[in-house]
């Protein structure tokens, strides 16, 4: 999975928990969007978490 190129954000691990209190891995994929960005006056794809998509860390091309 990507990570995004401004922060730095993946996957994140944990566990899934049943019932009974037995636990298995479990993956936690981020909001990443691949967007076409505004870098040095030029465009390019860059893989964005829509984190900082909203937080207009990154200028749309």
């Amino acid at each position: 999975m990507a990570k995004c190129d401004i922060c730095g954000k993946g996957v994140h691990f944990g566990n899934n928990v049943s019932h009974s209190n037995r636990k298995s891995n479990r993956i936690w994929h981020s909001n990443i969007k691949r967007v076409k960005c505004m870098v040095n006056g030029a465009s390019r794809r860059m893989h964005v978490c829509t984190n900082c998509l909203k937080s207009g860390r990154v200028e749309r091309a």
